[in-house]
Order: C-alpha cells, then sequence, then structure tokens
C-alpha cells in the first residue's frame, strides 16, 4: 500500500492536497497529477499558468550571447570618448564650464549601497589614456584598444546612457537581475529566457555559463542563478575542453552505457514517484530533468568544444594560435558553436579574477585596459563576423555589458573610480540596428543626460527580441517592481 501524504492541521483538518495526493496515490494518480501541476490546472492560482515554451509575440532572434566584463570598462577608453577629459585634464570639476555635472539629481539616485561612504566624487579631471577616432560608415567614435570590434561598428548599436544605483560592485548583480544587491537574490536575465522559451535542443542546456564569474563578495554565482524560478533554470557552468566541459559529467571508468542507461531509468522512476507526490518541490524537479540531462549531455557537450572541426582560418579568426587571445577565444567560439545548435542563451564572462573583477581600474588604468582589451577585442570582433558570414547574426542578439563605467575624476595618479551614473554597452545582430550611438553622457562622461537607460531597459529590449513580455512572466506571489520590468529600447531597432 502506497504511503500516506497526510498533512494534518492543529484543528484535526486535512490539506486538500494531501486528500488528493491520498487518493491518487496509485500510479497513473501519480503520472496524472504530475502532468496537470507541470500544465498549471493544479496550481493555487486560478486563471494562471506558466509558459509553454511559445513567444507572447513575433520574435527578432532565437539566441542571446551575453558578455559581461567584470570589474567596470571604462566607457570613457572604450565606447564614449571625451576630448574635454584632455582639454580640463588636472583641473577640478568646479573649474570648467561643465560644473553643473554634480548635480545632485543625478547624484542621489545612484547611490545605493552598504557603505555609502566608501566612494566619493573625484573631481579632479584624469585625461584619456587611450586614443580614439570614427569607425566604419557610420563614423562611431571608438577608441583604439577595441579595433577589431571597431571593425563590425557599422553591424552595433552603442547605448551611451546606461545607469544603475550601486555604486560598488554589487552592481555586477544589478545588471543581471535588475534589483540591487541590498534587495537580495533574484532571478537573472538568462534565466528569465530559459523560463519563458524552453529549449531548443534537448541534448543541451538552455543557458550555458563560460569563463570565470564575479567572486562571492560581489553576486559570485547568483548572477546566473534562478532563485524562486526554480534551479532548474540555472545557468549551467561549462568549460571549454572537450576531455572536461562539465564536473562529474562524464560516467566512471569501466561504466558500460547499457549499466548507466539501467541507472539512469531506475533513478528517473523513483524521482517521478517523488515529484509526483510532492509536485511544488522545485529541488525534486530540478534533479529529474538534470538527470535527464546530464545523460544525453555526455555526448553532445563534449562535441561543442571539439575546436579541430573549425577550419584553420576561424580558429585564427578568433586567436585560438594567440596565447593572449585563446582562453577568451575559446569561450566566444564555443558560443557560436552553442547557440548553432539551439541553445538560448550564452552567458560569457571575462575579468573574474580577483575579488572585485579583472577591469577594476583604481590605478594603472591604461596598462590594466590595454591587456584586458588585448585579451577579449579579437575574439568578440571574430564572433561578430563569424556569426555574420554564416547568416546567424540575424537570428542572434549579442550584448556586450559591465556593471558601471569609470570616473572622469582621477583616482590616485593613473586610474579611476567605480562610475554608476552613465556608462556604455552595446548590442548587435537579432534585429537591432547597426551603426548607431544612442542616448549620451555629458561632455565630461559624469551622467548619462540624453535618453538616460536604467539597466532594466537593456533587459526589456533583450526579451523583446526573443518575443517575451516580461509582465506575462510573472508568477503568483512574486509581483515584481515596476523597474524591473524596464522598458524596450525601441531607437535601436531595427
Amino acid at each position: 500500500m502506497a504511503r500516506s501524504t497526510r498533512t494534518s492541521f492543529p484543528c484535526g483538518r486535512v490539506a486538500r492536497r494531501s486528500f488528493l495526493a491520498d487518493v491518487g496515490m496509485g500510479f497513473t494518480g501519480l503520472a496524472l497529477g504530475a502532468l496537470l501541476h507541470r500544465d498549471g490546472f493544479a496550481s493555487d492560482s486560478s486563471g494562471w499558468s506558466p509558459p509553454d515554451g511559445r513567444p507572447h509575440f513575433a520574435i527578432k532572434a532565437k539566441s542571446v550571447i551575453w558578455l559581461f566584463m567584470i570589474g567596470g570598462v571604462s566607457h570613457l577608453e572604450s565606447f564614449d570618448p571625451k576630448p574635454a577629459l584632455n582639454r580640463y585634464a588636472g583641473k577640478s570639476i568646479g573649474e570648467t564650464p561643465y560644473r553643473d555635472v554634480l548635480s545632485k539629481k543625478f547624484l542621489n539616485e545612484n547611490i545605493r549601497t552598504a557603505v555609502p561612504d566608501q566612494r566619493k566624487v573625484l573631481s579632479k579631471i584624469f585625461p584619456l589614456q587611450n586614443a580614439y577616432r570614427p569607425r566604419g560608415e557610420s563614423g562611431v567614435e571608438v577608441c583604439d584598444w577595441w579595433p577589431h570590434i571597431a571593425g563590425s561598428i557599422d553591424d552595433i548599436a552603442v547605448v551611451r546612457s546606461m545607469w544603475c544605483n550601486d555604486i560598488d560592485h554589487g552592481a555586477q548583480l544589478q545588471f543581471h537581475t535588475g534589483r540591487n544587491a541590498l534587495d537580495g537574490y533574484f532571478p537573472t536575465i538568462g534565466s528569465w529566457v530559459h523560463y519563458g522559451l524552453g529549449t531548443l535542443n534537448e541534448n543541451l542546456p538552455q543557458f550555458v555559463v563560460l569563463g570565470q564569474s564575479p567572486a562571492d563578495c560581489c553576486g559570485g554565482g547568483e548572477v546566473h542563478r534562478a532563485n524562486y524560478l526554480g534551479p532548474e533554470h540555472d545557468g549551467v557552468p561549462l568549460v571549454a575542453d572537450p576531455a572536461n566541459p562539465l564536473a562529474f559529467g562524464r560516467p566512471c571508468e569501466g561504466v558500460f552505457r547499457e549499466e548507466q542507461e539501467g541507472e539512469f531509468a531506475l533513478l528517473d522512476r523513483l524521482n517521478r514517484m517523488v515529484a509526483a507526490e510532492y509536485p511544488e518541490d522545485a529541488k525534486a524537479r530540478a534533479r529529474i530533468k538534470s538527470y535527464e540531462l546530464a545523460f544525453r549531455m555526455q555526448r553532445a557537450v563534449p562535441e561543442v568544444f571539439e575546436f579541430q572541426q573549425e577550419t584553420a582560418a576561424t580558429q585564427k579568426l578568433y586567436g585560438l594560435d594567440n596565447e593572449t587571445t585563446a582562453p577568451f577565444a575559446k569561450n566566444c567560439l564555443a558560443a557560436r558553436r552553442l547557440v548553432e545548435r539551439g541553445v538560448r542563451f550564452v552567458q560569457i564572462y571575462h575579468g573574474g579574477n580577483g575579488s572585485a573583477g579583472g577591469w577594476d581600474a583604481h590605478g594603472n588604468l591604461q596598462q590594466n585596459h590595454a591587456t584586458n582589451a588585448a585579451q577579449t577585442d579579437q575574439p568578440i570582433g571574430a564572433l561578430l563576423k563569424d556569426l555574420k558570414q554564416r547568416g546567424m547574426l540575424e537570428e542572434t542578439l549579442v550584448v556586450w555589458g559591465t556593471e558601471f563605467g569609470r570616473s572622469p575624476g582621477g583616482e590616485g595618479s593613473n586610474g579611476r573610480d567605480h562610475h554608476p551614473f552613465g556608462f556604455s554597452v552595446w548590442l548587435a545582430g537579432g534585429g537591432i540596428k547597426g551603426g548607431v550611438a544612442h542616448g549620451a553622457t555629458d561632455e565630461l562622461g559624469f551622467s548619462a543626460v540624453e535618453n538616460r537607460h536604467f539597466v532594466t531597459d537593456l533587459h526589456a529590449t533583450v526579451l523583446h527580441q526573443l518575443g517575451l513580455d516580461s509582465r506575462r512572466l510573472e508568477i503568483p506571489g512574486r509581483k515584481r517592481l515596476e523597474v524591473e520590468h524596464g522598458h524596450v529600447i525601441r531607437d535601436i531597432l531595427a
């Protein structure tokens, strides 16, 4: 006889769910209960059902490659160069015609951090550390550390007017969830995509993470986790190594495939019995899916990282033949191969070393950014060219971002501080206009002043191109704030 699942209240009554579970504990009842709950019919919230994997409206992109530079790339030495910094170098902001950039209107809304007195506005202007020039037919100005990305500038929309309200590296979390780190942990953009659209390839994870993630003090793995959506929507970290792409992703030596198939079949039967008995157990659902996916991944995942299948010209394009670019190049090439096989969302980190991130240039910014750009520029530029020449850029949305910019004022003798008041991101492919510089910071690059966009506007734009409306993804009991939904940046849509 099946074990009772009865839950009693102090008054002696029995919970409705417990009663239904008791009367339906035959195997047919178990399966039916699980199916009904999965499809939303057994939900406690009338009128609500989970996403069915179909977009809400016409799609412009099928997949996203999300490139995140950890630590805070200077917008001033990348995609928003400001000649006034050279003209007034060494002077205080108050000694320039642009003294009103210190308006408290912008300062107050951008400072929400656990240590509010830790960061001060640095007023002594630090000159540009790199030359810049107009690029492509569009003439969008890009600094010289980024020649390969600049080679595709006519396919790129630069958004120069982003802002967030965390002045410390908790902004890494905010950039991905839309919520300040002081609010706690929430689902990330990749998890929302996974939750809303599901799979295009049953043999691969639909949300893949490559590269070293941010340090635990800055959100750690939470920047690719699903939180209340359930662990089955977490990003799956992979390593661009065909010999060991996933921890414990291969069977032990000496285990025959037929033997392993039998083990997985038994686990599947047991797990589904538990899941039917406890349909609200998110960990049980995730465990079932992870076992099933792990078995299929054992063959599919290593093949993704077998780069010798690519032509010598492609390998050279990405920089696999250069020790400086090779580590990041493997991740970028793997991203193309993953989306080619139907993966929805690939999140690539760079600069995950250290407590705050490799791009955190409080000192010696010139060496820091020159080194990091040398590692990333060629692989990213190659990714854009490769996607375009294969006809994949039209349906693949590439996003480049960082948690905030760097201050116009100097820190010490040769660095810049954290700067959430105005910074840059860019997008390419997936229905995005090319050769566009949207929005603007003031003449010193201090604050976003034209077409200002909070980080969740970027999220809204990505979801829109995938055919998703975030307001239709909300789940019962988890009402989201208006700021989390953001607004689509329509001026950059083709």
